[in-house]
Order: structure tokens, then sequence, then C-alpha cells
């Protein structure tokens, strides 16, 4: 398979993330648009790294995957704590993060 067409398939990825991102308005489901805009990053290196046949892309996909890892740890432990307190889960409604 060519290359440039996991370069588009990246893009493709990355404009979905991003079009959920800033349509979506619940929490959980623009961690997951941030992580398949993660992941279309890492998709884009892996393919740089192919095509310029050193591996020092795969070292940025590792350190991606740890971010987008973390991400969700604190993303998540945020949106039920937020449930807990029987807040809203509506970004649109967040206006701070106060106990």
């Amino acid at each position: 398979m060519n290359l440039e067409w996991y370069l588009v398939l990246s893009a493709l990825l990355f404009a979905i993330g991003i079009i959920g991102v800033m349509v979506r308005r619940n929490p959980v489901v623009i961690l997951l648009c941030l992580e398949l805009m993660l992941s279309a990053g890492a998709l884009a290196l892996l393919t740089f790294s192919r095509m310029l046949g050193n591996q020092d892309g795969q070292v940025f996909v590792l350190i991606v995957l740890v971010v987008a890892a973390a991400e969700v740890v604190v993303g998540l432990g945020l949106v039920v704590a937020m449930f807990r307190r029987r807040l809203p889960l509506d970004v649109d409604e967040m206006k701070e993060l106060k106990g």
C-alpha cells in the first residue's frame, strides 16, 4: 500500500476529531475526539518514520500514546467527579472547576 494513503487517512481522522471537539458538548465525546486526533498524529508520525527510514517516529508515537493515556485518566477522573457531584456534564455550562 502506498504511504501517502496513510497520510490521507491520518488527515481525515484528525479532521473528524477537530469537528467532534468543536461540535459536541459532552465531555466524554470530546475526550474520544481528542484521542482520535492523537491517534491520527501517531499514524502520521509512523508514516513519516517509514518514509524516511529511521526509527525516531516510533519513539514519538510512544510518547503520544503516554500523553493520550494520561489525558484519558485525568479527563475521565474529572467527568466522574462531576457526575458524582451532580454537576452538569455540558461543556457550555462548565464555568469553573471549583470543589
